[in-house]
């Protein structure tokens, strides 16, 4: 996904996207005081961070924001106690069934909390899918504070879809 930003730093953009996935990759699962249960951090979460959806991409510049943050994603989950907020729906769902690809309806479940760390708020979405384990599946800042031309402390809102 090309980026067109002349501001957009590509070779900062790889770094952080090599440290994340390798961040990501040593994760395995950890413990989540308020499910009582452990999120796993899979392939699908990841691949999330940099797709919207099955073969559709997010900009770098969206996936940058992204995976600058991750490293406190662990921390998030660790220490929630919280839920903000939860979704549940009947959804078709891409699964592999003898070794090919269909989409099968299933409950899933999108559990989601928030932390406000180093001034950004951030929201972890950890996703179920009826008969399967918890997983680490996306996370965002969901507002960011800056400061505007007058000096003033701001804060531009962010917010999307869990499936998005």
């Amino acid at each position: 996904m090309e980026n067109k930003n002349p501001k957009f730093d590509e070779k900062k953009f790889k770094t952080v996207r090599e440290n994340a996935e390798e961040m990501y990759k040593n994760i395995g699962k950890i413990k989540c005081p308020y499910l009582d249960d452990f999120v796993h951090f899979n392939n699908e979460g990841f691949e999330h961070l940099l797709f919207k959806s099955w073969n559709r991409g997010r900009s770098e510049v969206e996936q940058y924001n992204r995976l600058r943050l991750l490293h406190l994603v662990p921390e998030i989950i660790t220490k929630s106690h919280t839920l903000q907020e939860y979704d549940e729906r009947n959804m078709l769902v891409r699964q592999k069934v003898n070794s090919r690809w269909e989409k099968r309806a299933k409950l899933v479940r999108y559990y989601v909390f928030v932390a406000i760390i180093k001034e950004v708020r951030i929201k972890v979405v950890v996703k179920e899918i009826e008969g399967g384990v918890k997983f680490f599946y996306s996370m965002y800042p969901s507002w960011i504070e800056f400061v505007d031309a007058n000096g003033n402390k701001k804060r531009k809102l962010s917010s999307t879809d869990f499936e998005e």
